[in-house]
């Protein structure tokens, strides 16, 4: 075999192949991550870089490498296959290549360069070709070497090389690049580059777990910032960000100054849930490269997902002050904006994003909702009929938005077709076909049998036209501030939750809504409800705030769950929630992780007095030991039947009848290893458990007329207090049912609200930090406690005099148009005037 020797170290033997396959890598890598998180995309970087002396991020890695002037060539568009155009370019070059072959050859800036010099200029000129894009030539002209030496190893990783930058879409290539770089580290097996060049190979064909391999034996031989890097990536790309977060850090330990593998960190935080952290990293990535556009865009991303909505409307501008048209940042910021409630300012941004990318799905459906939210229907339902003719290839995976745009398209037609007739006289759960609503609360695709498309738009029926907060009368404006500062107080302050200002306004005027139909019913007066004049069951009043928090979001499947088809309801209908899954952690959901901890240790130890006595000291002692979730596998190995996963399902005592107790919700938690696990809660509503849950509201909501009647005629302080509790015990297991498939925890608190203010009771403290409304009820051990609980933050006050002035909301807004009319409002100005509340 030749004796070779390789370039010196520090990378300069590397030159382009290895740089040119790396992007490539990251190209695919992006693309892999953008499919995962559509909402982030944060992996994605510039795709038109120079093939070297790139800029940014990649300059101080690769600045050693790039001191010859044949690294500085350009790709060509011509196949080489005989054309004469081909032929004509190749020999106006000829002078060129064979001039940057010579000295590439004289300073053996090559990999696997001999100690022969003719074979060193041969060899050359072969990878200047490749340099040049002409891979079919370079091809060639190694294969004719390798003929007459068939172990020329530097020609053998050459048309490796060259095989794979012919394109891996062609597996064909890809084969033979693979079969090239493995004959090369059969004859040269100490060598890393070999090892991580195959690995950048086999990343992109899927093939993780053999690329990750390549790249540990790779750092096994020669370890660096580069490989370490590189590594994290596919770590990152396979979700073991824990794992990925070790690399990124090994390879800043190496090279501190790299503000990509330092935003890379921060990601591994991100995706985990450790959102301080990751701020922290993007933070420090932007200490390196002040004009670092991704870092300021994950900075954004991550103050979005706190809640801060100023930090992260800053970092996002901030990167579109360095780049105006960065696709990714525009849409990032327009989802903020909508969520936010700002539905103006995020259809700019949706727009914007659609004149730089024209088949952006995530913004033309993003930009359909927002047009429809506020009432332009028919903007709103062609920007819905470009997303549905995208239709995905055979064999690709729809995207979210083509899932969810047919079932937005038939609930815009049927919005539109009930804009300008009175709310009381339809029901939107009742008219909306039973497997439509099946199908869209469970986020299925739309392959529904027999289905009937609700008719198109009317062109009779106009769009909703935008009223300025001046026109209306001002005890309507007040009327509006009011809702806007009662809404306000339902905000959680907990990671996860952004202030949604439409949404404020429309749940603080279903709590006044609420609050002037409870104190009709204890006087004795009936509702029009669902085209029938009657008394107010309880249904109807949660179905106040159900029709506000539907229409103030309209991409958000708001539905009675014991409404959907009996096949459904038979089967149940699960509300899911992952609190841990894989090294994911819910945030949102952190504060009750060891209430939950608790719970279910008390639970194992019940369990195994049942079935296992002669183990329960061992058990016992096991437990004391755990501290988090994680601890919790050990013990699963005590029990054969416990050995893959539990669950344990909590209970809810009733009050109606005493000892009886029904399902609340079950806990799951499954896995073999810390970063495999999942741990989750969820309440399946079948009929039996709705029935049972039903007769208990029902009860305590016959109880709660009787005293409200009580309490018109009496405002003694033990009335009000009994009429307190019952409100709080009823909504108490409206929780624990989770009777809705979504908004139950908003929706049951502004009925908590306003039933409160019609017994002269008004909430004037904040939910806490941390605190889930919601979960506080489906926690705590009965209706007492969590009217215990919620007291204790709600800090009840006698209701302000001011109240009783205010305009009947549902005579102020007595349509659809009306109450979109409302929610598009300016409320600006609610901010120069002084609110009553007191």
């Amino acid at each position: 075999m030749r004796a070779v020797k390789m370039a010196p170290a520090g990378g300069a033997a590397r030159g382009p192949w290895v740089l040119l396959a790396q992007l490539a890598l990251l190209a695919r890598a992006a693309l892999a991550l953008t499919e995962r998180y559509p909402a982030l995309s944060l992996l994605q970087q510039e795709r038109h870089r120079q093939r070297h002396g790139p800029a940014g991020e990649w300059a101080d890695q690769y600045s050693a490498e790039c001191d010859s002037s044949f690294l500085h060539f350009h790709e060509s568009d011509c196949d080489i296959g005989g054309s004469s155009s081909c032929e004509s370019m190749l020999s106006l070059n000829t002078e060129k290549i064979l001039s940057q072959a010579k000295l590439l050859a004289e300073q053996k800036r090559f990999p696997f360069a001999t100690d022969n010099d003719n074979t060193n200029e041969e060899l050359a000129i072969a990878y200047v070709l490749i340099g040049n894009g002409l891979y079919d030539e370079a091809i060639r002209h190694f294969s004719t070497m390798l003929q007459e030496e068939p172990e020329l190893v530097s020609a053998i990783y050459g048309r490796g090389i060259a095989y794979g930058k012919k394109g891996l879409h062609d597996m064909k290539n890809a084969e033979l690049a693979l079969f090239e770089l493995s004959r090369v580290i059969s004859l040269e097996p100490d060598h890393p580059e070999v090892f991580e060049q195959r690995a950048e190979i086999l990343s992109p064909l899927g093939r993780i777990s053999e690329a990750l391999s390549d790249l540990t034996k790779a750092i096994q031989l020669q370890p660096s910032a580069r490989l370490y890097r590189h590594r994290g990536t596919l770590y990152f790309i396979s979700e073991d960000y824990a794992t990925a977060h070790d690399d990124f850090q090994h390879s800043l330990e190496l090279n501190k100054n790299q503000p990509i593998a330092m935003l890379y960190k921060g990601l591994t935080f991100f995706h985990r849930g450790l959102l301080k952290e990751a701020i922290e990293s993007f933070k420090e990535a932007l200490k390196q490269k002040a004009d670092f556009i991704d870092a300021y865009k994950s900075l954004g991303q991550a103050y979005r997902e706190l809640g801060n909505f100023d930090a992260a409307t800053e970092n996002f501008q901030k990167a579109l002050l360095l780049n105006q048209n960065h696709v990714q940042t525009l849409q990032l910021k327009g989802m903020m904006l909508y969520h936010h409630g700002s539905l103006d300012e995020a259809l700019k941004n949706f727009k914007r994003c659609l004149q730089l990318e024209p088949y952006n799905e995530v913004c033309q459906y993003m930009k359909g909702l927002s047009h429809v939210a506020m009432g332009q229907f028919y903007e709103g339902i062609k920007a819905q009929t470009k997303v549905m003719l995208n239709d995905p290839l055979p064999g690709q995976k729809a995207s979210p938005e083509y899932l969810k745009v047919k079932y937005l398209r038939e609930y815009s037609r049927y919005l539109h077709a009930h804009l300008d007739t009175p709310l009381t006289e339809y029901n939107t759960d009742i008219d909306l076909p039973g497997n439509f609503k099946d199908h869209w609360a469970k986020n299925l695709p739309f392959l529904i049998e027999n289905y009937e498309e609700q008719p198109g738009l009317q062109p009779h029926i106009k769009d909703v036209l935008f009223q300025n907060f001046e026109s209306y009368k001002p005890d309507v404006q007040e009327l509006i501030c009011v809702a806007d500062h009662l809404g306000s107080m339902m905000q959680y302050e907990t990671p996860g939750f952004l202030p949604n200002k439409r949404i404020h306004r429309a749940m603080g005027l279903a709590t006044l809504e609420v609050m002037q139909a409870v104190q009709r019913t204890w006087a004795n007066s009936k509702v029009r409800m669902n085209g029938k004049t009657r008394l107010m069951q309880w249904r109807d009043m949660f179905d106040i705030a159900v029709k506000w928090r539907r229409i103030a979001d309209p991409d958000q499947p708001v539905l009675w769950l014991d409404q959907m088809p009996a096949r459904s309801l038979s089967r149940g209908f699960n509300n899911h929630i992952n609190l841990i899954r894989g090294q994911v952690i819910n945030m949102r959901y952190l504060e009750y992780f060891e209430k939950i901890l608790h719970f279910i240790k008390d639970r194992i130890l019940v369990y195994h007095g049942a079935n296992n006595p002669k183990g329960l000291l061992e058990v016992r002692e096991a437990l004391e030991k755990v501290h988090k979730v994680e601890d919790l596998l050990p013990i699963m190995k005590f029990n054969s039947k416990t050995r893959d996963g539990f669950t344990v399902n909590t209970k809810v005592p009733s009050l109606k009848d005493q000892g009886k107790e029904y399902d609340g919700f079950t806990i799951t938690i499954t896995g073999d290893k810390v970063g495999n696990i999942l741990f989750s809660v969820e309440t399946q509503t079948t009929e039996e458990r709705t029935q049972l849950y039903h007769a208990e509201i029902d009860a305590l909501y016959k109880d709660l007329t009787a005293k409200g009647k009580i309490l018109i005629l009496s405002a003694e302080l033990g009335e009000v207090d009994a009429v307190c509790n019952l409100i709080l015990s009823l909504v108490y297991y409206f929780y624990n049912l989770m009777p809705l498939s979504r908004g139950s925890s908003v929706i049951a608190y502004s009925v908590i609200m306003g039933a409160l203010m019609a017994s002269g009771k008004e909430v004037s403290g904040k939910i806490p930090k941390g605190k889930l409304v919601d979960f506080e009820a489906m926690t705590a051990p009965g209706s007492e406690a969590f009217s215990k609980i919620a007291r204790s933050w709600m800090n009840l006050k006698s209701i302000s005099p001011s109240y009783k002035s205010l305009p009947s909301v549902s005579e102020t807004f007595p349509t659809l148009r009306t109450m979109i009319e409302v929610l598009n409002t300016d409320s600006s100005h609610c901010l120069k005037k002084t609110i009553v509340v007191v």
